[in-house]
């Protein structure tokens, strides 16, 4: 009976949803999420999705994200498997377009372990995705064994490296290795494929502050381009010409940036507003980073031609997937903007911040340089190992072939001599190579315990960041409040500033810990109790205040609403409970985890709760905001009236 009313329930979820979708596509025509719910199988659902060509056009990739969610459900509740993992499968291409890698990398891992349930179409999109995810996530190990999968499964006939070298700053070996592996497979009549071979060349030539060279290549492949779209002889399909659009786009906006770089700053900015204009349309990740660099670049040349308003309209522009190395340059632009509008104080701010982000990349991308082309060229080394033996193996069979023809004695001798020299050789080989690899297998181990301790400094920084911005925005709450005359705007704002500080003592303790998973929370709730006194100056002092949590420890995700509750309730107590007089007033706290069970009580033996208190619950936010804290740890808030005062109780996991 259950099964059936959570069937029926996610039923009119789902028709609610579909409701809602098609009237805010209502009159549109070409909103490929109408087109995704109108189709009747997941099959076609599957091909709409990736067939389109800019599915987020007009339904951003949260709307597609919530509508195939809702699919997925469903097919698990019918229990459809083969649905269910064909939602999965887009499910992690969204979370790969949002720029979530490591959500996209987690639903992407589960596929692959079972990836010969899936279709052929499914297995493509699974390790491209995680082609993708590892590349972005920088963890190119992992990236060449996808790789090694698409060739054994066909869909690919090499294990290319120059994109990584490119990935690590390595511009010019990976121009180079891109021209020696891809040059030879072109044929001279193929203008599509030509354009893009000098666009990536000029591309690595700019990305090597080559511009001029970078130029001169780039036009060549705009030259290709405009070949292979007036060649009427050639077939196109709507996915071909959108595809061409998209070349010209990046290599127009290539060529932009290289007048940027030569300051030919006028010849620039059309270039890059068509540009952007079409990589919009773009559902890949690599065209809408192109758009954020390409709109960086727009500022910078607006801002060389001191048109001051145009540049900082562009610098305005928020992205939602925006790198380290983006995001430095965009700070960059606004200290020199600031700079040259002369507010210093501001240019100052986005120097010193662009020296943080420096600073803690500086080491940890050395290490992760190292670390990876380790890597890389261990596996380069294997492949060319491979060859070398397979090579030999041919002149072996070639020579012994020969051989045959001549006295069969002396081929036979012959024959056991290169044999054991073979073999002498292969153990020598052998041995050096074992030398080698436990040469490579100690110098990664230390490079992982080096970047081990880096990540729990950096973690720590993280931390107690987080923690001066909660103090930040107290501060602010705080000058608010002097500037404010409502009292119940003051109350409004002192008790935010008591949530915030709540929060910000978690961080505080996290990066004060030697283990940064768990929080001791007596010294926590010790602290807590003196910040909530802070606040209520007036009241609290005389009250006599017991915490039973020795020995208590729990993870961030718990910590944090134990803390804003024990907040509302401290607050309360100190605000309501005594009322005429609070020398003879007691609070008790109490809470305890034993495993995987936990218990959590307060009391106080004030006046207790007024007899509408279940009416005033649903007005106050302080009870509302525990209740949800509550459910949120999975429990349920018990309240005792009958005892002095009041008692709340509940039990958690």
């Amino acid at each position: 009976m259950e099964r059936y009313v959570r069937i029926l329930f996610t039923s009119i979820f789902f028709i609610f949803l579909f409701t809602t979708s098609a009237q805010n596509t209502d009159g549109d025509e070409e909103s490929v999420l109408k087109e995704f719910q109108d189709a009747n199988q997941p099959i076609q659902r599957f091909d709409v999705f990736f067939n389109s060509l800019d599915r987020y056009n007009i339904n951003s990739a949260y709307d597609w994200l919530d509508t195939i969610k809702v699919y997925m459900s469903n097919a698990q509740m019918t229990e459809d498997t083969i649905a269910a993992r064909l939602y999965k499968v887009m499910q992690a291409q969204v979370y790969n377009d949002l720029g979530e890698y490591d959500k996209s990398t987690a639903l992407a891992k589960e596929l692959y372990d079972i990836k010969d349930s899936l279709g052929a179409d499914s297995q493509i999109v699974v390790l491209d995705v995680l082609d993708d995810n590892y590349a972005n996530l920088q963890l190119f190990d992992k990236q060449i064994e996808i790789r090694k999968q698409k060739r054994e499964l066909g869909l690919t006939n090499n294990v290319s490296f120059y994109d990584i070298y490119s990935n690590l700053g390595l511009y010019r070996k990976a121009r180079n290795q891109y021209i020696m592996e891809v040059k030879p497979t072109i044929a001279d009549n193929d203008s599509y494929g030509l354009a893009k071979y000098h666009s990536k060349v000029g591309n690595y030539l700019r990305l090597d502050d080559s511009a001029p060279t970078a130029l001169s290549e780039l036009k060549k492949a705009k030259a290709y381009l405009d070949v292979y779209v007036n060649d009427i002889s050639i077939q196109k399909s709507e996915s071909d010409l959108f595809e061409s659009d998209l070349l010209k786009a990046e290599i127009e906006g290539n060529i932009a940036k290289c007048h940027v770089m030569l300051s030919g700053y006028e010849e620039a900015v059309p270039l890059l507003k068509t540009s952007i204009e079409t990589l919009k349309k773009s559902s890949k990740n690599k065209d809408q980073k192109e758009v954020v660099e390409n709109t960086l670049y727009l500022a910078e040349a607006n801002l060389q031609m001191e048109d001051f308003t145009e540049a900082k309209k562009y610098l305005d522009v928020q992205f939602d997937n925006i790198t380290v190395l983006q995001s430095i340059k965009k700070n960059s632009l606004l200290a020199a903007f600031y700079d040259k509008v002369e507010n210093f104080k501001n240019a100052s701010i986005y120097y010193k911040r662009n020296e943080r982000i420096k600073d803690s990349l500086s080491k940890k991308q050395s290490v992760l340089i190292k670390q990876q082309l380790v890597t890389i060229v261990a596996n380069e080394d294997l492949e060319n190992s491979q060859r070398l033996i397979d090579e030999q193996k041919r002149i072996n069979e070639l020579a012994r072939s020969e051989m045959k023809a001549k006295d069969e004695r002396i081929n036979l001798v012959f024959i056991s001599l290169i044999f054991t020299l073979l073999g002498f050789a292969g153990l020598v080989y052998a041995y050096l190579k074992s030398i080698k690899n436990q040469r490579l297998i100690a110098e990664q181990k230390h490079i992982i315990e080096n970047s081990l301790v880096e990540k729990d400094s950096l973690l720590k920084e993280i931390h107690h960041r987080v923690k001066n911005n909660l103090q930040m925005v107290s501060s602010l709450l705080s000058l608010q409040t002097k500037n404010t005359r409502s009292k119940a705007a003051i109350v409004a704002l002192e008790e935010g500033k008591s949530r915030v500080k709540a929060m910000a003592l978690i961080h505080q303790k996290l990066y004060q810990n030697d283990d940064l998973s768990v929080i001791e929370m007596q010294g926590y709730i010790e602290s807590l109790i003196n910040s909530v006194q802070s606040v209520y100056k007036k009241g609290g002092h005389n009250i006599s205040i017991t915490i039973d949590a020795e020995g208590t420890e729990l993870d961030i995700d718990r910590a944090i609403p134990f803390g804003l509750i024990l907040n509302e309730l401290v607050s309360n107590s100190f605000k309501y409970a005594f009322p005429e007089n609070d020398d003879n007033g007691k609070i008790y706290i109490h809470l305890r985890k034993n495993g995987d069970k936990g218990y959590f009580e307060y009391t106080d033996n004030g006046i207790g709760l007024p007899e509408d208190s279940d009416e005033r619950a649903h007005s106050s936010m302080g009870i509302r905001l525990i209740n949800r804290l509550v459910n949120q740890l999975q429990s349920k808030l018990n309240v005792d009236r009958e005892v002095e005062g009041v008692r709340f109780w509940f039990n958690f996991s």
